[in-house]
C-alpha cells in the first residue's frame, strides 16, 4: 500500500514503532491515518480511542483494515473512533475511493 500511496502523488510517512505513532501524526500535520488492525504488540483499538481522544490527532480520519472475515476486531475498531473500517481486500482494491471518502467525513 506504501507504494500505491505513492504513486498516487501522496506524501507517505510509515511508522513502525506503535508508540510513536501520536506524536508522528501530529508532528508531520498527518491529513489520514491507515492502521492495520492486526499490528503486532498494540491494541490496535486502544490506539484508534487514544488517537481520537488527542486533541492534536483527534481530527485527523483513520482508515483501518483488517483481514477478511474479522468481523469482530473490525466492529471493535469502529465503535473506538475509526472512521472507517475495512477488508485488506478492500483497502487495496478501493484505496483511492476509500481515502476521498475519508477526507469528506472529517
Amino acid at each position: 500500500m506504501f507504494n500505491r500511496l505513492q504513486d498516487l502523488k501522496y506524501r507517505v510517512q510509515a511508522v513502525t514503532e506503535v508508540r510513536k505513532l501520536e506524536e508522528t501524526a501530529s508532528g508531520v500535520g498527518a491529513m489520514l491515518i491507515f492502521l492495520d488492525l492486526g499490528i503486532k504488540g498494540a491494541d490496535a483499538c486502544a490506539l484508534i480511542s487514544s488517537l481520537k481522544k488527542n486533541e492534536k490527532t483527534g481530527h485527523i480520519p483513520i482508515i483501518a483494515f483488517a483481514d477478511d472475515g474479522a468481523e469482530q476486531v473490525q466492529s471493535a475498531a469502529k465503535k473506538a473512533g475509526a472512521t472507517q473500517v475495512v477488508s485488506d481486500t478492500a483497502v487495496v482494491t478501493h484505496l483511492s475511493e476509500l481515502i476521498q471518502q475519508a477526507l469528506q467525513m472529517e
